[in-house]
């Protein structure tokens, strides 16, 4: 008898532990994983979209969070290395995420695109940009422009704003991004009548770049349009001058953050430079405006794009979330297909790949200052 009575005793506790587990569980919040190139040569990017996200997440859950839960974020630095990407992203998958935001730069966000498909994992890139990251899966959608996109809208943007008649190109033949943006430049320049005088290539390890901007220069193009992350541009926009170049150079978001790897005696190296970007600090819109203030209150500093792009993509998250009204990832997916999200980097729909259907902005750096342009649209 008594062993029976203990028994049921035991029972009785293994019940309330269980209930009590299962209370504490629930509790826990909506888990999302943030993968971010947090150290390393790219950092500056994943730093700032770490920051955004960061940012969004603490106004949420200020707000009442998502499906009367705080977000959780777990969040993992994968160095801007695609081996590294990978086993980050298994560690997220292990922690019970329920979605994914990231990666940050091309080549790592396409292993991890990969694998997120296999898993039917809701993945939104911030920054992601290169062509390919949202053909990997229904699953997977950027904040972003793609490669093809700024290619195309600075060639636009050369042709009907600038007025060029030629235009020479600098690129990185072993990055997805520089060739990406190459060739769609080089397409769209055919197509609006303005001669590309020299396509000049450079490698990955490359610091000097004096042969092919001397080749350049001997043809003096309108312009030069140079496809790369920042502390590349600031290389190649120093030596361009050295060697004599005095035109306009043109970019893409990978300029973003250039007057970082700068002097600031050399500021005026990039004057009159014009880069495509996703959003400008200095533009009057509410939802820009707001998120300015709320940044500088938060980290004391004026947000890049990526930073914007990584506070729209956790919200974007936190609305489909909302709209799915569960954390079931298909759910969540089917509410990211057919989202219509206004933040700070533009009101934004998805087309049937999962990229943004938005226009770019256009900026000028003048002063040591990235300034609002205009706004260019391929419609």
């Amino acid at each position: 008898m008594k062993l029976k009575k203990a028994m049921v005793s035991v029972l009785a506790m293994l019940l309330v532990v269980a209930l009590l587990a299962g209370c504490s569980s629930s509790g826990k919040g909506v888990k999302i994983g943030v993968l971010a190139p947090l150290t390393g040569e790219v950092s500056v990017y994943g730093t700032a979209v770490e920051k955004g996200v960061k940012l969004a997440v603490k106004e949420i859950n200020a707000a009442g969070g998502v499906l009367d839960q705080d977000i959780v974020l777990e969040i993992l630095d994968e160095k801007g290395d695609i081996a590294e990407a990978s086993t980050a992203y298994d560690k997220l998958v292990s922690a019970k995420i329920v979605a994914l935001i990231g990666d940050v730069t091309s080549k790592p966000c396409m292993a991890v695109a990969e694998k997120a498909a296999k898993d039917n994992m809701p993945m939104i890139t911030p920054t992601g940009t290169s062509a390919p990251i949202t053909g990997y899966g229904d699953n997977v959608f950027r904040t972003c422009f793609t490669d093809p996109f700024q290619g195309k809208i600075m060639a636009t943007f050369a042709a009907d704003t600038l007025k060029v008649k030629t235009a020479a190109v600098i690129y990185n033949n072993s990055d997805d991004y520089s060739k990406g943006l190459t060739e769609n430049f080089v397409a769209t320049a055919k197509e609006k009548g303005f001669e590309i005088v020299a396509q000049e290539a450079y490698g990955a390890d490359d610091k000097d770049f004096k042969t092919q901007l001397t080749k350049i220069q001997a043809l003096n193009p309108d312009v030069l349009f140079v496809p790369d992350y920042y502390e590349t541009v600031a290389l190649i926009a120093a030596q361009a001058r050295e060697v004599g170049f005095t035109n306009t150079m043109l970019g893409a978001d990978g300029w973003d953050g250039v007057y970082s790897a700068l002097d600031t005696s050399k500021y005026g190296l990039v004057d009159g430079c014009y880069f495509s970007s996703h959003y400008a600090p200095d533009d009057t819109d509410p939802a820009v405006v707001n998120f300015l203030a709320a940044f500088k209150a938060e980290y004391n500093e004026v947000p890049n794009s990526f930073a914007a792009l990584g506070y729209d993509a956790a919200y974007m998250m936190k609305a489909a979330i909302e709209k799915a009204g569960s954390t079931d990832k298909q759910a969540i997916i089917d509410a990211l297909a057919s989202l219509e999200y206004t933040g700070v980097t533009g009101s934004v729909t998805f087309d049937e790949n999962g990229d943004p259907i938005k226009p770019a902005c256009i900026i000028q750096m003048k002063n040591g200052e990235a300034s609002f342009h205009s706004r260019v649209s391929l419609d």
